[in-house]
């Protein structure tokens, strides 16, 4: 990935952040296997979230351990970029292992919210909304514009709904969050449409005056 087109990220620069990343790249750890893990924590969160749903008794560990796992993912999606970079072993195959990843934790992560909230069908809606703002940043690339990681609802805004949500599940009692769930996958779909909206506008404009 170039150091020049990343999403900007205020952990980036925690000092913690950069000791564990020059801890990982004093190891020569691969930046692909580092993405590969965090899909593994995307898989492990939408798996554990629909757990919730399968396995009402253990509802609140499981909301928590989902949490968990939902920043693991984050941590990993942080940590392969600084790596890649620190090690100079960046490539055009990299690319695949930073955005394919992305799309199936996010897919994932949301069909478990979706059966969590017993709802797969709008955790199947938030999943495309989510896939349609990544795929026009994506094609918005290859056409020549800069990546676009505006919100309102970008990977990151997504995946802090879904951790702040499991806290909340987690530590308040359930009738305080019945329709908690499926208003968040509602919410998610509607601004990632908006998203995509507005990252297709910012390429076209980018476009129209090249």
């Amino acid at each position: 990935m170039d150091g020049t087109d990343r999403r900007p990220i205020a952990a980036r620069d925690l000092a913690i952040m950069n000791r564990v990343a020059r801890w990982l790249i004093e190891r020569d750890a691969s930046p692909d296997a580092i993405s590969a893990a965090g899909m593994g924590a995307g898989l492990m969160a939408g798996f554990i979230l629909a757990g919730t749903a399968w396995w009402p008794e253990a509802a609140r560990p499981l909301w928590l351990l989902a949490a968990v796992f939902v920043q693991l993912r984050l941590l990993a999606n942080l940590l392969d970029g600084m790596v890649a970079i620190g090690r100079r072993v960046a490539s055009a195959r990299g690319e695949l292992w930073n955005e394919v990843p992305d799309r199936v934790s996010d897919t994932a992560v949301l069909l478990g919210l979706g059966v969590a909230a017993g709802s797969p069908a709008w955790g199947l809606a938030a999943s495309l909304g989510a896939m349609s703002a990544a795929y026009i940043r994506a094609v918005g690339r290859t056409v020549g514009a800069p990546s676009d990681f505006r919100g309102p609802m970008a990977k990151q805004h997504r995946m802090a709904l879904v951790t702040a949500l499991a806290i909340w599940c987690a530590a308040t009692p359930l009738a305080w969050h019945a329709a908690l769930p499926s208003w968040s996958l509602v919410v998610i779909t509607v601004l990632s449409v908006l998203t995509a909206l507005r990252r297709l506008a910012g390429i076209s404009g980018h476009l129209r005056g090249a």
